[in-house]
């Protein structure tokens, strides 16, 4: 059995998706050493970001639905229309800030935020709405705080005291170690 995932943004059903773009990076440090030459020591995984061109049309079967429902219960035709009622909705999710699933043709992203949504609106796409919707997965972590026992409920307070200032503190000469690298005829 076939179970068919639909494309969601949210609680959002994507009406039609025309594009789809992933983007997964892998970030490499580069740090300039003798004459300019790099090396990479070090690299992260960047969080995924995931572009969406998709639309919704006040022809699709949903607003039609809609449409049908109100008039049989009000008795009166609705006054807003499907793709405002849409566009709204995403507004609104992205104006809350809080993390939501996407649900994608490739797989699953969970705790994404709109980076950005770009509106397109000429004579081809005037009866519809076409968004470019820029998305980025967030890491969420989980913070403590918590406190230092008192000095005297310690066993060793030099050692795991909190720090005190200490005031201002001057560098002695160094004195070589007998039999180091520096010839002991010259210290």
């Amino acid at each position: 059995m076939i179970f068919l995932k639909s494309k969601r943004i949210d609680a959002i059903e994507i009406g039609v998706e025309l594009e789809e773009t992933h983007l997964d990076e892998l970030q490499i440090t580069e740090h300039p050493v003798e004459k300019g030459a790099e090396i990479n020591d070090h690299a992260y995984k960047r969080q995924p970001e995931l572009t969406l061109k998709c639309g919704w049309s006040n022809s699709q079967i949903k607003a039609l639905a809609g449409a049908l429902e109100s008039i049989f219960e009000g008795g009166a035709l609705p006054s807003a229309d499907y793709v405002s009622t849409v566009y709204s909705q995403l507004l609104a999710l992205q104006e809350t800030r809080r993390p939501f699933d996407v649900v994608t043709s490739l797989r699953i992203y969970r705790d994404m935020l709109f980076k950005s949504l770009s509106v397109t609106k000429d004579q081809k796409t005037g009866a519809a709405l076409y968004i470019t919707a820029t998305l980025k997965q967030i890491r969420i972590v989980q913070t403590q705080a918590t406190t230092l026992p008192t000095r005297q409920d310690q066993a060793d307070p030099q050692s795991t005291a909190e720090t005190l200032t200490a005031g201002v503190k001057a560098a002695l000469p160094a004195i070589p170690v007998p039999g180091g690298a520096i010839p002991s005829e010259l210290w």
